[in-house]
């Protein structure tokens, strides 16, 4: 006895979701996503930012005092 078309209920909201999460969760497999090289370089670039902020805000006081 196989399953046909014809045979088989249509979906109800449950089973939607479940295939719903299912689709999700290889579409996240497949996603290979940042590597932890770009993620340190970001770091890295975030750090040096901050550390250029704060030097220009120094250099700034000084000159108004």
């Amino acid at each position: 006895m196989t399953d046909t078309p014809e045979d088989t209920p249509p979906d109800n909201e449950t089973i939607r979701e479940v295939k719903r999460a299912k689709a999700r969760k290889e579409a996240a497999e497949e996603k290979s996503g940042l590597g932890w090289k770009a993620a340190a370089g970001i770091g890295i670039g975030s750090a040096a930012l901050a550390a250029a902020l704060i030097y220009a805000n120094k250099a700034r006081k000084k000159d108004e005092d």
